[in-house]
């Protein structure tokens, strides 16, 4: 089975709603299957040492999740049109990956979560392209083929799967985010499939 990394960082649940979706396209794919994982908040004083077990949902993210995934779908809520810095910490580790080229040649995607519809979806999903693109990752969008793209009213990019949280971060996923997390979920699973990485 080609899994595919799911990793996310969320502080109210809009992320982790949106990974949820993500997992469950990417379980519609023949030969596929999802790794759920996250990171853990950083400290705005000093590096703080979290449990190596979250209290909930599913475990902080290893760098052997990144080595041993067939694709990655990277989530992070918006921080003034970039990702958060949980997410910008952990991948700021990753340069043993890097240098072993781990990811090198495997499919990858973004997602996100805002406050506000123009709050720097579309930024945030570029800034956790770079990284990727660094890693040598081959990033895949959601094609326009994906009709909710030209209707929805919420979230959602050719650059990847978005989600219009309200100011009170508490707007559940609309349907058409819904189907394009899904979506997206489906298209790294099924590219990671046809490439037949290891």
């Amino acid at each position: 089975m080609d899994e595919i990394l799911v990793l996310y960082y969320s502080r109210h649940g809009a992320t982790a709603a949106m990974a949820q979706q993500i997992a469950r396209g990417v379980e519609e794919v023949s030969g596929a299957q999802a790794r759920l994982r996250t990171v853990p908040a950083v400290s705005s004083v000093c590096e703080a040492l979290e449990d190596d077990i979250p209290t909930s949902g599913p475990p902080y993210a290893s760098h052997d999740d990144l080595r041993e995934c067939h694709g990655l779908i990277l989530g992070s809520p918006t921080r003034f049109g970039n990702m958060a810095a949980a997410m910008k910490y952990f991948i700021d580790s990753t340069s043993d990956v890097w240098l072993s080229g781990a990811l090198a040649g495997k499919p990858a995607g973004v997602f996100t979560s805002t406050s506000s519809l123009h709050g720097g979806q579309e930024s945030t999903l570029l800034s956790m392209m770079l990284p990727l693109l660094h890693h040598g990752m081959l990033i895949t969008g959601l094609p326009y083929s994906e009709t909710d793209l030209m209707h929805t009213a919420t979230g959602g990019t050719p650059y990847g799967a978005s989600h219009l949280a309200g100011v009170d971060s508490k707007n559940l996923l609309s349907e058409e985010e819904k189907r394009l997390c899904k979506a997206q979920g489906r298209r790294v699973a099924e590219v990671a499939v046809k490439l037949g990485v290891d």
